[in-house]
């Protein structure tokens, strides 16, 4: 199989490249052979691990330069366009996986015409564009934002050359199912490859993300401006690239700030605490940290937007609104998590987000 992703996937860091780099593991562990194609950009470089779980590895810059707008493309496909990529897909014929539609500019090119082609969305992009827009106050990234979310619109026509689908949530495919037919939802891969709950209670109420975000930002703010003054709980906040507002209001609040820690500091932080508490503002894709919280730790509080259409609801405490945040956190303050409340967070979770079973039902798709 081929797959085409936006990024190189490791290290797996950030969202969407944890997808990626968790699917192509669970198919090495199946036995399928993959030829991965990625754009490098930024600070990320090749790496000899994914050698590991794949047959080849091919990298291509990304043009990020004035060349790549256009009045018709978005820039986010554009940009991954590379004429060695295409020359590099026709080597073989099997089946071509393109990771988002940021790297779907060949997903119509006539060359592969007759080839099997899969597209995992990671988003309705086209929604988190706009959404993005609305958020910024910065004028030239705010029409940016607005134009590249129009140009994604007229450009999600080009999914009807795909044989296939895959939605990353119940959310996302209920779109998408609207305008292409062979549409599935195949959940997030995820780098929770264990439950490892504790019994017991922790000592602090925790919320984590990439702090670098608006929509991280604006939780992170959110708590602390109408939750943390009104709890007795001690607070931690964790995440990469903490701006400093966020940082001065964390120490104004008594709120310890964990900057950029390791996966296994991570691990160890929702392990220990007794709470992870989780509202976000922006109802799309899948969280992540919703399932880093569910696999490692105690009690979760979330809002509507955090769990809808996941399944996930039944294994949190829902609020809507500061209050109930509070009233919550405060009615678990004492009460310890039991293995009965283990063990029915291991069944549901093995049931919908077990990453082997999830790439067996991708390559039954494909008939490999």
């Amino acid at each position: 199989m081929n797959i085409v992703s936006f990024d190189i996937p490791f290290p797996p860091n950030y969202g969407g490249v944890i997808d990626v780099f968790y699917k192509i593991k669970a198919f090495h562990q199946l036995g399928q052979k993959v030829t991965l194609h990625c754009f490098q950009y930024n600070q990320r470089k090749p790496d000899k691990t994914l050698l590991q779980y794949c047959d080849k590895v091919h990298y291509y810059p990304r043009d990020k330069s004035i060349r790549s707008l256009s009045l018709k493309t978005p820039f986010i496909v554009k940009s991954r366009k590379h004429n060695q990529l295409l020359q590099n897909l026709q080597q073989d014929n099997n089946p071509i996986l393109f990771e988002g539609l940021h790297s779907c500019y060949y997903l119509s090119h006539p060359l592969l015409k007759e080839r099997f082609k899969m597209v995992r969305a990671h988003n309705v992009e086209a929604e988190y564009y706009s959404i993005l827009a609305n958020n910024e106050t910065n004028l030239l990234k705010r029409g940016y934002y607005f134009t590249e979310s129009f140009l994604l619109r007229q450009y999600e026509k080009n999914l009807m050359h795909s044989d296939l689908i895959m939605a990353i949530s119940p959310n996302d495919h209920q779109y998408f199912s609207k305008k292409f037919k062979k549409t599935y939802y195949l959940p997030v891969f995820h780098n929770q490859e264990s439950i490892t709950i504790q019994e017991g209670k922790g000592t602090y109420a925790l919320y984590h993300g990439n702090l670098s975000v608006n929509e991280n930002i604006t939780a992170a703010m959110f708590l602390l401006e109408k939750i943390i003054p009104s709890t007795s709980i001690a607070w931690m906040m964790a995440g990469k690239n903490p701006p400093p507002l966020l940082q001065q209001h964390c120490k104004e609040k008594n709120v310890q700030l964990i900057p950029n820690s390791s996966h296994e500091q991570m691990q160890q932080l929702l392990q220990n605490a007794h709470v992870n508490v989780l509202p976000t503002f922006q109802p799309t894709g899948i969280k992540l940290k919703l399932l880093n919280a569910l696999h490692s730790g105690r009690y979760c509080i979330a809002n509507d937007f955090m769990v809808q259409n996941t399944g996930l609801a039944p294994l949190c405490l829902i609020a809507n609104n500061p209050e109930a945040f509070i009233q919550h956190l405060h009615n678990i303050q004492d009460q310890s998590f039991t293995q009965p409340m283990i063990e029915t967070r291991k069944h549901l979770l093995k049931e919908k987000f077990d990453n082997i079973e999830n790439a067996r039902k991708l390559l039954e798709f494909v008939g490999a």
